[in-house]
This record gives structure tokens, sequence and C-alpha cells, in this order.
């Protein structure tokens, strides 16, 4: 029998990708190897008419510190241009996507059913969703690429789009665990050890 983990993440604790603040982990690649197309120049190169909101929309997902959903882009565009609605995000967002310029992730819906935005990079990526914090690691990996190859020369399936989201715990917050652990373990045998002296007596 399966079981759901319910992710113990707080609302709103989704956090900057490692590779949008250009930081590297210790396993797999990360950051500068992650390169995210020129959203403006894209739509400029096919022909799309940029409006002063659709600019500006387009400026805030381009240079986003985290990956964002409708709700967050429109409140960070009113900060700009009080009279973005509603219905500008959602066309925007909506012409992107048909144009295949980003992707819509729901990050292993650690914020319950909202989708989430970000800009198309120059390679695939894993994202792994940590359960504990919400932080979310965009990975990158030659076995990825290798696994592409694989499903097309063994299966004759061409693709188009891959998507692969994996939820955990985060090395930090695995650390934290094992300290936490190994400290109660630590208290458990002084106090044993004190009863033991304490029954000697």
């Amino acid at each position: 029998m399966r079981r759901h983990i319910q992710p113990e993440v707080k609302p709103g604790s989704i956090v900057a990708t490692l590779s949008q603040l250009e930081l590297r982990p210790n396993s797999g690649e990360a950051g500068p190897n992650l390169k995210r197309r020129s959203l403006a120049h894209e739509l400029q190169v096919r022909g799309i008419r940029m409006t002063s909101q659709r600019r500006l929309l387009v400026g805030i997902i381009q240079e986003a510190s985290r990956h964002l959903d409708a709700a967050t882009l429109l409140h960070l565009a009113r900060k700009q241009d009080p009279a973005i609605d509603r219905a500008t995000i959602y066309r925007t967002l909506g012409t992107l996507k048909k144009l295949g310029l980003i992707d819509e992730l729901d990050l292993m819906h650690l914020e319950g059913e909202k989708h989430f935005y970000e800009a198309k990079t120059n390679r695939d990526h894993c994202h792994l969703a940590c359960f504990r914090c919400g932080s979310i690691v965009e990975y990158t990996s030659e076995a990825f690429e290798a696994l592409k190859r694989e499903i097309t020369k063994r299966g004759g399936f061409n693709i188009g789009v891959i998507r692969l989201e994996a939820g955990g715990v985060c090395k930090k917050c695995s650390s934290k665990e094992s300290k936490t652990t190994a400290n109660s373990g630590k208290e458990i045998r002084r106090k044993t050890i004190r009863s033991s002296a304490a029954r000697n007596r």
C-alpha cells in the first residue's frame, strides 16, 4: 500500500532554486550550467508585439529568483503597474507556454494545487523538492541526458518535452536531522550510564 507523505512545508516557503542563485550542490550540476533563454528576445524574434505590460511580466519571470505562480506574478507586477489585471497575467503565460518559452510545474504540490512557471533553460533538468524546508534544487546530469537518448534509441520515441520531479529531504535538512538524532542518542547514553551508576552504589 502506497503511503502519501504530506510535505511539512509552511505556506509561501518555496524559495530560490540553487540554479537561480548560482550555487552548486556537491552532487550533480546546477547553477551556471543552467542558462535561461531571453524571453524578450525570443518574443521579438517571433514577431510578438511587446506591450508595456507584457514587457513588464516577461522581465519579472526572467529575473525571478524563484519559481512564480500566477498570483505572485500579479502581486509583483502590480507593484510596478497597479493597472495590470489577472487576465493579462494569464494571457501572457498562455502565450509563453504556447511558444514553448516557459515550463509549467507543480513542484510536488508543496503548496497545494498551485502551478509555477520558469523560463526554459538550455538543458533539461530535474526538480528536487524538499518536504522539510520547501527548497527546490534544479539538477542536471549526463545520466539524465543518457536516459533520454536511450528512450529514443530503444523505444523510437522522439522526446519533445520531459519533466521529472522528486520529493524528499535535502542535504541541509538531512544534516540537521542527523545531528538531532546523534544528540538524542548521546543524551540517552548519558541517562543510561547515570542510571546504571546509581544502581551500582
